[in-house]
């Protein structure tokens, strides 16, 4: 027995036309409210992130992993020369040599992943700390920058698919994250 009877398939057609009907009403009120409303969209994460003040952070960051990337770098340069040799020389190399070389491949593998993971999580702990630290100075730098030019609505960009008429007021709200940091001087 077939879930699309006649009924189902008519409920269905009734269904798509209501849903229609409905989404030109909203979609005739969201263009009247646009028309009436002072609307904006913002990325909180990039008007944080481009702050001076996370760039300051960042910069501090890359200073306490940078003995760290280097080694990445020499172990990542370090185990492309032993794989070269194993392929160029691999045919003439004894079976103990290329163990060896396999072995120690492997280990500098290891070494890297290690190093690797041990500087994305720094990364990723102070990044948290940052934006956990400096959320109050986002939420003031927000709301000054709507009271400034009375926004009726802000949406965040991350849930907005299409904006015509909506300010993009990030740049506003990272220059008011500047603007408090220099006071805080």
């Amino acid at each position: 027995m077939s879930n699309r009877s006649p009924v189902f398939n008519q409920a269905r057609k009734s269904l798509a036309l209501l849903a229609s009907v409905l989404l030109l009403g909203f979609g005739s009120a969201v263009a009247q409210a646009q028309n009436s409303l002072n609307i904006a969209v913002l990325d909180m994460t990039s008007a944080l992130f481009n702050s001076e003040v996370a760039r300051q952070e960042d910069q501090k960051v890359r200073s306490e992993t940078s003995a760290d990337e280097t080694r990445v770098r020499s172990i990542a340069e370090q185990a492309t020369a032993l794989n070269e040799k194993l392929q160029k020389d691999g045919a003439t190399m004894s079976e103990e040599q290329r163990r060896k070389t396999a072995e120690e491949i492997e280990e500098l593998g290891v070494q890297y992943e290690f190093l690797v993971q041990k500087i994305q999580r720094l990364v990723q702990e102070r990044r948290q700390a940052f934006q956990e630290a400096y959320t109050p100075n986002l939420i003031q730098a927000i709301t000054a920058v709507i009271e400034e030019n009375n926004y009726d609505m802000v949406f965040r960009a991350e849930a907005v698919l299409h904006y015509n008429n909506a300010a993009d007021i990030t740049a506003q709200v990272t220059a008011k994250l500047n603007e408090q940091a220099a006071r805080a001087r």
